[in-house]
Order: C-alpha cells, then sequence, then structure tokens
C-alpha cells in the first residue's frame, strides 16, 4: 500500500510504498476513506516534541473507513463493506470486551495507539484497528463526518469533564478544532453564553458557526470583558491552545470559585502560581481524548443532523497532498481542519 512516513524531524513526510497491514485474530483492515491532520501530529514531529515519532511511523489518528479484512475470532460480528469510525486504539483482544477499553483506552498498558507512534495510523491506503474499536457509521454519516467523529469527542469529553451547569458562563481560549469542538458541546449542552478569546476574525466566524455567542479580544483582560457581556465572570474556562504561560494567565484571570479544564496540550516545562489557585479556590481540571461513549453520542448526534461537522473542514486533499499540506499548518493560517481523502 502507498503511505505517508514521517522520516525525520524537520523534514517533510514521505508518501512511498509499504506493507499492507495484516490483521490479528481480533482485528479489522479499514480501505482509509477521511483522515484528519491533527494538530497533534504537527507536535509529534518537531524538534521541541517530549513524543518524538520513530523514524518510520506513519501518522493519522481522525479516520474513517470501510472494512476490507476480518479477523479470525471476529468473522461473525463483521462484514467486508462496514462503515466505520475509527477510536485509534488496537486492543490485545484477551478480555473481550475490554474492560480498560470501557474507562477509555489511555488506562490500558497492552494496546497500541493507533497513529501515535505505536501502531501505523491512517496517513495510508490502509489501516489495522482492533474490531472493538470500531464505531459503525449509520448510512445517513458519510464517510468525512466520521472521520470528524475523533476531534468532536475530544470537545465532548472535556465539556463533561469540566461537569457545566445549564446556564453556565463559559470562556473558551482558542478557536482551533478542539476549541471549537468545545463551543459547540458547551452551547449543545446548555450554557447561556459561550465566549471565544480569539484574536483573528476568520477564526472568531468560525466560533459564531460552532455556538459562540459572542468574541472578545485575547490582548486584553479576559474576565472584564466577559462580565461586561454575561454581568458576571466565567464558571467555567477552557484553556484549548496549550502555549507556555497560558495556564498561569488563566488563573490570574478566573473569577473565585471558577474551574479551569485545561484541553491544550503544552509539550514544554510550565510554571504556575499556586498560592493564586488556593487563594481563589480555583478548580483546575486535565483532560485527555475521550471514551468509547463519546464516539457513540457524536456518531447519533451526527446521525440525528443535530451537529454539523463538515463545518470545521476547510481543505480536502488527497495522500499525494498530504505532505505539502502538513508542512504549511506549521505557520499562522486561516485553515482549520484539513481533511485527507481516498
Amino acid at each position: 500500500m502507498r503511505a505517508a512516513l514521517f522520516k525525520e524531524m524537520s523534514k517533510p513526510l514521505v508518501v512511498e510504498e509499504m506493507a499492507d497491514p495484516v490483521p490479528g485474530p481480533h482485528d479489522l483492515i479499514l480501505k482509509v476513506r477521511n483522515c484528519g491532520i491533527c494538530g497533534s501530529d504537527l507536535h509529534m514531529t518537531e524538534p521541541t516534541s517530549i513524543m518524538p515519532l520513530p523514524s518510520g511511523s506513519v501518522m493519522g489518528h481522525e479516520f474513517s473507513g470501510e472494512v476490507v479484512e476480518i479477523g479470525s475470532a471476529v468473522r461473525g460480528l463483521w462484514k467486508a463493506g462496514d462503515r466505520v469510525a475509527g477510536f485509534p486504539f488496537v486492543c490485545c483482544g484477551e478480555q473481550i470486551p475490554c474492560s480498560n477499553f470501557a474507562v477509555g483506552a489511555r488506562s490500558c498498558m497492552k494496546g497500541a495507539a493507533i497513529g501515535l507512534g505505536q501502531s501505523h495510523g491512517a496517513y495510508a491506503e490502509y489501516v489495522r484497528i482492533g474490531a472493538g474499536s470500531a464505531f459503525r457509521l449509520p448510512d445517513s454519516v458519510a464517510f468525512r463526518e466520521g472521520a470528524m467523529v475523533e476531534p468532536l469527542a475530544v470537545g465532548l469529553h472535556a465539556v463533561d469533564m469540566a461537569r457545566m451547569e445549564r446556564g453556565a458562563t463559559v470562556l473558551v481560549i482558542g478557536a482551533g478544532p478542539v476549541g471549537l469542538a468545545t463551543m459547540l458541546w458547551a452551547k449543545f449542552l446548555g450554557a447561556r453564553h459561550v465566549i471565544a478569546s480569539e484574536k483573528t476574525d476568520t477564526r472568531r466566524a468560525m466560533a459564531a458557526r460552532f455556538g459562540a455567542t459572542d468574541a472578545i479580544d485575547p490582548a486584553r483582560p479576559l474576565s472584564e470583558q466577559v462580565e461586561r457581556i454575561a454581568g458576571k465572570g466565567p464558571d467555567v474556562i477552557f484553556e484549548c491552545v496549550g502555549a507556555p504561560g497560558l495556564i498561569a494567565q488563566t488563573m490570574m484571570e478566573a473569577p473565585r470559585g471558577a474551574r479551569l479544564v485545561i484541553a491544550g496540550v503544552c509539550q514544554q516545562p510550565d510554571t504556575i502560581m499556586p498560592l493564586m489557585g488556593i487563594m481563589k479556590e480555583l478548580n483546575l481540571q486535565f483532560v485527555l481524548g475521550y471514551r468509547p461513549a463519546d464516539f457513540d453520542y457524536v456518531i447519533a448526534m451526527l446521525a440525528l443532523d443535530r451537529i454539523d461537522a463538515l463545518a470545521m473542514i476547510t481543505d480536502i486533499v488527497d495522500l499525494d497532498g498530504l505532505p505539502v499540506a502538513f508542512e504549511a499548518l506549521r505557520k499562522p493560517t486561516s485553515q482549520c481542519k484539513v481533511m485527507v481523502e481516498g
């Protein structure tokens, strides 16, 4: 098969031939139909990464596809042509259903994450996936939408972990894909005010499409701007950028008793002032990824046309166009979600 391989830091991906994946007893092989480019992929290929990729890795963990091969132990459960969104994890298959997978794949030490250096991902024609982590797509959900399930599940999990009350005032810092998904679910699940802190006009416009009721200037004091809009400071603040110093800044800006949810991935050492959190009795919650139930919920809402996933997609490229598109995303751009389509 053809795949886009990572060779070395600061060098473009290379599209070349490699061996087709082979299913284990509990695995499926998918023909990749769509795969999104994630900011995490960019970070892992930069010299500052604390999770450097092995040379020869194939990334891509936001994907949908069509079943083409079925492992011997799951042949009665799947058939060729089944359409799925992939939870990017390959289980060991020792226990069905997987008790670790049920509370989030990251708690399992026996399986392998797909596209993050452990098992080859979906920047390729085919990808191997655990049968237990394949989520069926209803006929009404297109493959492009199926590849958006993963990034939308990130935002859903962040909002779930925030324990947000209905009618809450929510501030979301950053209107990239994670921030947009967070805004969507915060508004969908009952926030009264969803306020985006974002400096670019294009991303402010995108935020409005994804549930933001207002937008404010990140260069000015945030809580004061929120108070003018909502009559009070934010109940929940989602940090969806991951820049060094931003957690400390958010703690400084937060009103007493606020809940801070850290969804942005900072890969550099950072510092905070604990006394600030103590004096304000702030709640600081870090979040990682999603759970299988988040995938189920996102797919159900897509099938019912309750959410618009395709609005986040700003460009479509094929596998040959992936290396150039990938490198272009390293610089400031108006792109949001670039989708690889096979």
